[in-house]
Parts: C-alpha cells; sequence; structure tokens
C-alpha cells in the first residue's frame, strides 16, 4: 500500500509524496468524502493497522 487520498484541489493525482513517518513515497490516487483541504488518509494493509495509528498531524513532503 503506497496509496493516499487527497484533496485534489491542494495535491493533484499522480504526485509523489515523501512520507517520514513511514520512511517511503506514496501516490495522491483517491479522494474520500471527508479528505477536504490540508487533509490526507494513508493506505493500511488492515483495520487494525488503522485503528493504530489513528488521526494524527504529521509533515509530509510533495515530490510531485
Amino acid at each position: 500500500g503506497t496509496t493516499i487520498a487527497v484533496d485534489p484541489s491542494v495535491i493533484p493525482y499522480g504526485s509523489k509524496v515523501y512520507i517520514p513517518e513511514f520512511d517511503n513515497v506514496f501516490t495522491a490516487e483517491d479522494c474520500g468524502s471527508a479528505i477536504k483541504g490540508n487533509r490526507i488518509d494513508i493506505f493500511m494493509s488492515s483495520e487494525a493497522k488503522c485503528n493504530e495509528w489513528g488521526v494524527k498531524k504529521i509533515t509530509i513532503y510533495v515530490l510531485k
């Protein structure tokens, strides 16, 4: 899973985004109804991992 959901008016689809907490590059490929403005949704492999991660304020780097 290297996909993130974004607000395409902030981060265009197809953009590469580096997330230091995962030391990985993700691709902006989706948009959810709750993803507005400076918010992203990170795809994770299980619901348990999502619940463990929770909601956090993090720094990301848009690489394009």
